[in-house]
């Protein structure tokens, strides 16, 4: 096996990963010789991946344009919210607003609108979604509340429960135990997977409504993962809808980075995000004073849609109103 370094390829780039050479001074004399590595010649067949050989990832880092960014107003924000008591803020985030602060300024991302419209004075994050997952973020509003919830987090007091729009029908609930790691054969760098070397993961899918080729399901994690619940639907046959990256092909994500949502991605994937919304989260309570608390987001109305015009409202409609999150 050859040593993998850092290579530019198009627009993309393969991320460095041989630690010990590429940690040695550009100066400083080899400790051995190498004969060079054998050419990367793509061939007719190939993915732009030389056989899964390259990993890539956004290469140049695209210039952000501050005014294609998701902007947040003062208002959105107050509707937003589901909780907000002196030590806890809950929010009800939609399916196109990053969590984490970004270079477009304090209203680009949820944790920049907290501290800019002074929500808190110290936002920090306990559950964080990715941009293009809904539902329920809550945020400490002081480092005191931050560490217990960070406690009781890491002693798995927490429960969180999601509803996701699955393509495929699933006929019965399944718990999938599978392990997940870093994706070594895929075009996306930050892809996980199903592998017998990964950290352990345990998701149960469990159908609400099935019909039209799709499931509305209750999907309860009980490990806390990278992508986890989008890699184990794609590991069960039943993507969630929507996935840029775990749906019919990843190179859609790398499509959607160059060139935006275009009619082609939308033939392919039908939704302009993944159809996965963190709908509860159940905290325990533990001997600290922390007491047991619930969060809950209503499904959010662009997947209400995808389902009515899919699975039929009434079939729907009945499923959520009867849903009780499952205990665990």
């Amino acid at each position: 096996m050859w040593p993998q370094t850092t290579f530019a390829v198009a627009k993309y780039a393969v991320r460095p990963v041989h630690r010990a050479i590429a940690s040695r001074s550009m100066h400083s004399p080899p400790p051995f010789s190498l004969p060079p590595p054998p050419p990367l010649l793509p061939t007719p067949e190939d993915d732009g991946t030389f056989g899964g050989r390259l990993r890539v990832c956004a290469w140049p880092r695209r210039a952000q344009d501050p005014s294609r960014a998701r902007l947040i107003s003062a208002e959105e924000l107050g509707s937003w919210i589901i909780e907000d008591k002196a030590d806890v803020l809950g929010l009800n985030k939609p399916g196109d607003v990053v969590c984490h602060p970004s270079k477009a300024g304090p209203w680009s991302s949820l944790a920049g609108a907290v501290k800019a419209a002074g929500r808190a004075d110290k936002a920090h994050l306990i559950f964080r979604l990715d941009r293009e997952t809904s539902g329920i973020v809550l945020f400490a509003k002081d480092e005191r509340a931050a560490s217990r919830l960070q406690r009781a987090l890491q002693d798995g007091r927490f429960r969180k429960t999601y509803l996701a729009v699955l393509h495929g029908e699933l006929s019965a609930p399944i718990t999938v135990d599978q392990p997940l790691g870093d994706d070594d054969a895929s075009p996306v760098f930050v892809k996980t997977t199903v592998r017998p070397d990964g950290r352990p993961a345990r998701s149960t899918f469990r159908p609400l409504a099935v019909g039209g080729g799709h499931t509305l399901a209750e999907v309860r994690i009980e490990t806390g993962r990278k992508h986890q619940i989008r890699a184990h639907a794609q590991w069960l046959g039943h993507a969630v809808v929507g996935d840029k990256i775990y749906g019919p092909d990843a190179r859609c994500y790398l499509e959607f980075i160059d060139h935006g949502w275009t009619p082609a991605l939308a033939a392919r994937l039908h939704l302009p995000r993944q159809a996965l919304h963190c709908a509860h989260i159940a905290h325990l309570g533990n001997a600290e004073g922390l007491g047991a608390r619930e969060w809950h987001a209503p499904f959010p109305a662009d997947l209400l849609a995808y389902c009515h015009a899919h699975l039929g409202s009434k079939t729907v409609d009945d499923a959520l109103a009867a849903w009780i999150p499952s205990a665990g």
